[in-house]
């Protein structure tokens, strides 16, 4: 996993990431100028995404990646701290993962308004 946090931080992921919440926010911001059927789930769509993906990801998964790239893998410590990342990081991975999916359907629901 120290590897994975090491390779994802790249261009080509920070921009397709960041990217994508940017465009959330965009069309969300957008909704608010066409507030009808398809505007408010546009912007449902773009508080899932930068609450439950942009947000998660920066406040809960950033710091607990940090923690586990600090720790000595060789360590009883680093043993420990992996037993904890695995479990909160999972745990809101699945949050962001959730709050993606759901994202993603109410934007292609909007699409189809």
């Amino acid at each position: 996993m120290q590897s994975i946090n090491v390779a994802v931080l790249n261009p080509a992921f920070l921009g397709a990431f960041l990217g994508t919440a940017v465009l959330a926010t965009v069309l969300g911001a957008a909704a608010l100028f066409r507030w009808g059927e398809a505007g408010a789930i546009h912007g449902v769509a773009a508080v899932l995404y930068v609450i439950g993906c942009l947000l998660v990801t920066i406040l809960r998964n950033v710091p607990l990646n940090d923690a586990l790239t600090a720790a000595d893998p060789e360590s009883g410590s680093g043993a420990d701290t992996w037993s904890r990342y695995l479990r909160t990081w999972v745990r809101w991975n699945h949050v962001r993962a959730g709050a993606c999916l759901a994202a993603s359907a109410a934007f292609m629901a909007a699409l189809l308004r």
